[in-house]
């Protein structure tokens, strides 16, 4: 395994007074997250916030099983799919390829039409139908030459590679874009319904504004239409006040958690309730002010540059871009029930995105080759990780 070697304090400090801290993925912030493949129960079904949960240890451990696939190009959305298979979204090449798991052969499914990749924008989160079975539908978020949109394409795998996505069917359009701070995690819930992280393309304002789009967690049907009770009436808005949100995930009682990119001083992970305000741009970090909703964790901003996130065995796992590592925060209901641990720190570059392979495995996607990293033989790479 190649290490690569950790910036010192010194070098980091240095690098943070230079930069205006601005929040992309890398020193900046922007750019994320997997989340827990869907249940079949229902979200307004769930347990209470409160409601008691056994706590996992304080500290856990990872161990790196295998290199499932290498050398990826600009890797940003991965879903698995339920007869086998990995897809993943080439961020630049707007292309979408199917992963063998067991081989790590490539095989390309087809170009997504109208992406148009700049900056941090392009093809970024994917998700598989709650009713794949049946519909064979893949759901994509991507940047084009007028804005962020979600779209669905039939998947159909006897067409020959290359020619096996149909014609992007746009369900919603009309969300902000820019270099950085697009967002762009896409996920399907335990309610079956489709959730997407936004950004704010650097316009704070818009975060706070719930007409627009722009800085917010965004629920909706299959069909791309407000999703039965969303807290504002004829919006697809279920959350706002963030900044630029690229981990979903769901824990065992339902409750939806989300990573976040700060500015200058904190990236955040948060419990997401219904029409909650997370406060940016008016917060940052734990501000302990009435009517905005605090993080359950923060870390510094060189520590993280959080992008997708996964829960297994009671625990966050959020994939850091700038901080190049993987960190573990255990659970206790919608609290943190010990202090967040780091993992593979430098060992792999950056981490783009990880999603559960069931019970205590985790697939985990690197990010070298996406204009930020220092690309090595084999990158960028997907790693079957056991984790407790």
């Amino acid at each position: 395994m190649v290490q690569r070697r950790v910036v010192t304090a010194a070098l980091a400090a240095a690098v943070l007074m230079v930069t205006t801290g601005c929040s992309s993925d890398d020193g900046e912030k922007a750019d994320a997250a997997g989340s827990s493949p869907p249940s079949s129960s229902s979200a307004e079904s769930s347990p209470p916030d409160q409601a008691a949960d056994a706590a996992p240890p304080a500290k856990g451990s990872v161990k790196v099983v295998r290199t499932v696939a290498e050398d990826l190009d600009t890797p940003w959305g991965l879903a698995p799919l339920p007869e086998g298979g990995l897809l993943v979204s080439s961020r630049d090449e707007a292309t979408i390829s199917r992963i063998d798991e067991e081989s790590g052969k490539k095989t390309v499914l087809g170009e997504v039409p109208g992406v148009a990749p700049a900056g941090e924008g392009g093809l970024m989160g994917i998700a598989v139908s709650p009713e794949y079975a049946s519909d064979h539908m893949i759901y994509a978020y991507f940047t084009s030459e007028s804005d962020n949109r979600i779209v669905r394409m039939l998947y159909d795998p006897e067409k020959p590679a290359g020619e096996q996505l149909g014609a992007p069917d746009t369900l919603l359009r009309g969300i902000p874009k820019g270099t950085n701070h697009n967002g762009g995690r896409l996920a399907f819930g335990p309610d079956q319904m489709l959730y997407a992280s936004t950004g704010e393309r650097y316009e704070g304002p818009l975060a706070q504004d719930k007409d627009s789009l722009g800085g917010k967690i965004l629920r909706m049907t299959p069909d791309g239409e407000p999703a039965p009770g969303n807290p504002f009436d004829n919006s697809v808005v279920y959350s706002y006040g963030h900044r630029n949100v690229q981990g979903l995930a769901w824990d065992g009682k339902q409750r939806l958690w989300a990573s976040e990119f700060g500015q200058n001083t904190w990236d955040e992970l948060n419990h997401i309730q219904p029409g909650g305000n997370y406060g940016w741009p008016d917060v940052e970090g734990k501000g302990g002010k009435a009517g905005y909703v605090d993080p359950v964790a923060v870390w510094g901003t060189d520590e993280a540059s959080p992008s997708g996130i996964a829960i297994a065995e009671g625990s966050v796992w959020m994939a850091g871009l700038k901080g190049q590592r993987l960190w573990r925060v255990p659970l206790d209901g919608t609290k943190a029930a010990a202090d967040p641990q780091a993992f593979l720190e430098g060992d792999y570059g950056r981490l783009r995105t990880i999603v559960s392979a069931g019970g205590d495995k985790l697939w985990l996607m690197t990010s070298e080759t996406d204009g930020r990293g220092s690309p090595e033989g084999g990158d960028d790479k997907i790693l079957e990780l056991e984790v407790k």
